[in-house]
């Protein structure tokens, strides 16, 4: 318990990097992932197959590849480190934050794609027979009760999204999980080590459900007013 006393300020330095990339990626990957549940409902067979297989190619690798590709595997092409590209790409901050927002949007994409056309069909045909245009009826019906169906399973990628930023430690970043392993490998203490960062993490879902449970209620109250 002494070490992690002495220890706290550096885990909780180490939490605010963890704070900044999960907010970061989350902001960047929500709209990334309802621009690309928008091209899902398009008619255009391109635009279609464009936005379900980048859903497919980052639902279905693991995370910890795709930041490996993207930091590692980029730095490869020369093409890259040449390019204006490589003032982000050279970073592992930002990498990261590509990785976690490509992989957070495709997530993201399906849980909003999925709300839209679970939506009342009746209710896009009473919005027609107002004479709404389709971009009326998209920004007035779909879009915001999308956004209120979606509000449990997107709250579900939020907490899937923080215990994800864990693999920053993979590529020389600082955060939580990294502080650990760093602490650990200088004082030899695994189990105290672990079960104490677990509780920083267990704070910070417990964070985001309640904040979840309040945006639920919120938006019920929205629409009964």
């Amino acid at each position: 318990m002494n070490l992690m006393i002495e220890k706290l300020p550096e885990l909780l330095t180490a939490s605010l990097l963890t704070i900044k990339l999960t907010l970061l990626s989350l902001l960047f990957g929500i709209i990334l992932g309802l621009f690309f549940a928008i091209l899902r409902l398009s008619k255009n067979k391109i635009i279609f197959n464009f936005s379900y297989y980048y859903s497919f190619v980052f639902r279905g690798t693991p995370l910890f590849v795709q930041i490996f590709i993207i930091y590692f595997g980029l730095a490869q092409l020369e093409f890259i480190r040449e390019s204006f590209l490589w003032i982000v790409l050279k970073k592992p901050f930002w990498c990261a934050i590509i990785a976690f927002t490509l992989n957070t949007g495709a997530y993201t994409s399906e849980i909003f794609r999925s709300a839209f056309e679970k939506i009342d069909k009746n209710l896009i045909d009473a919005a027609n027979s107002l004479g709404m245009s389709k971009y009326k009826i998209f920004y007035k019906v779909i879009l915001p009760i999308g956004l209120k169906q979606s509000i449990p399973a997107y709250g579900n990628e939020m907490i899937l999204m923080l215990k994800g930023t864990s693999l920053a430690s993979t590529i020389t970043l600082i955060d939580l999980t990294g502080a650990a392993k760093y602490i650990i490998s200088t004082h030899f203490n695994p189990v105290e080590v672990f079960v104490f960062a677990g509780s920083i993490y267990l704070f910070f879902t417990f964070l985001i459900h309640n904040f979840i449970k309040f945006a639920e209620k919120k938006m019920r109250y929205h629409y009964k007013v």
